[in-house]
């Protein structure tokens, strides 16, 4: 991981808000951004944050992630979502988040992620599979 990396540095990404991206079991009038795609989208934009900083071979796994989800955006609307890096523990860094429709604040939280060797982890992964027959 590159030692540009520092707190407080942040990215923002705009999403429109799609039918794949909304509950369906309240009805069609009800289609609002679902919570599991907002931390899907949360989780991508810290990714896609971090591939900036990291070197050959790197990539970026989520550990945690905490949030609210306050408000109701319906299909259509934008929502920009800002990350911000909080805290930095050698390949850990925490991000502050924040999501905003046209009208209003719409969740915020904080979530992780381990900066990881991707032939490393290939290798972990390997191995526990093996144990498994997999």
């Amino acid at each position: 991981m590159k030692s540009t990396l520092t707190a407080g540095a942040s990215a923002t990404r705009q999403i429109t808000i799609d039918t794949p991206r909304t509950i369906d079991f309240l009805g069609e009038n009800l289609r609002v951004y679902a919570t599991p795609e907002l931390v899907r989208d949360f989780e991508i934009s810290c990714r896609e944050f971090l591939l900036g900083y990291t070197d050959s071979g790197e990539d970026s796994v989520g550990t945690g992630i905490s949030i609210s989800h306050g408000g109701a955006t319906l299909r259509g609307m934008t929502v920009t979502i800002t990350v911000t890096v909080a805290k930095i523990e050698g390949r850990s860094v925490t991000f502050d988040l924040l999501a905003r429709d046209d009208l209003e604040e719409i969740s915020r939280g904080t979530h992780s992620r381990f900066v990881v060797e991707v032939e490393k982890l290939r290798a972990k992964v390997a191995a526990k599979a093996a144990k498994i027959g997999g």
